[in-house]
């Protein structure tokens, strides 16, 4: 894979980003001012962002001249608008192991470590760290409410298989309710 660095004005923002990357651009500013720019941008033949959005946003808002871009020229344009999504989607399906993360951040800060540089909640940081269980709703920062706890009612719609599970998923989706999809 071929990486060049190009000039920030170079890269173009696609306008039809159906992601909202408002919120994560200042935890990836960060990241990228602890780390360095390590994923590059990808964009298409015209330069026109593919992945990378937030991290564009970022580069910006830290006065960067250059970034790191990989122009995917190999895709067609079905491809480039499928990878837009699929890239922030398979984000969304990873989930914490809880038993594993308080050990990483126990020795993050046992090395004096900033542990706000992980973009993790910090009273979630501050539970987990006690040794308090930590649930996945504070860790994707989901407010439970004043009592803790948070009503969730759910359906299951059995599919005959992976295209009909990924048709109603899609449906379901674009009608505004949020999904999981679970195999069994």
């Amino acid at each position: 894979m071929r990486i060049d660095t190009w000039d920030i004005a170079r890269v173009k923002p696609y306008p039809g980003n159906p992601r909202k990357n408002e919120r994560a651009v200042d935890a990836v500013a960060r990241s990228i001012s602890e780390f360095g720019f390590r994923v590059p941008l990808v964009v298409d033949a015209e330069g026109v962002l593919i992945t990378g959005h937030t991290r564009l946003l970022a580069a910006q808002k830290l006065g960067l001249r250059e970034v790191p871009v990989h122009v995917a020229r190999d895709l067609t344009p079905g491809q480039v608008r499928a990878y837009r999504i699929a890239d922030n989607a398979t984000a969304d399906l990873a989930e914490w192991d809880y038993e594993l993360l308080p050990v990483e951040l126990g020795a993050l800060k046992d090395a004096g470590y900033d542990l706000a540089v992980t973009a993790l909640d910090a009273a979630l940081i501050e539970k987990m760290l006690s040794g308090e269980p930590a649930t996945p709703a504070e860790a994707t920062g989901t407010d439970p409410g004043e009592s803790g706890y948070r009503e969730q009612y759910g359906v299951i719609v059995i599919c005959g298989d992976e295209e009909h599970q990924e048709r109603v998923y899609a449906e379901l989706s674009a009608a505004g309710h949020t999904c999981r999809v679970d195999c069994t």
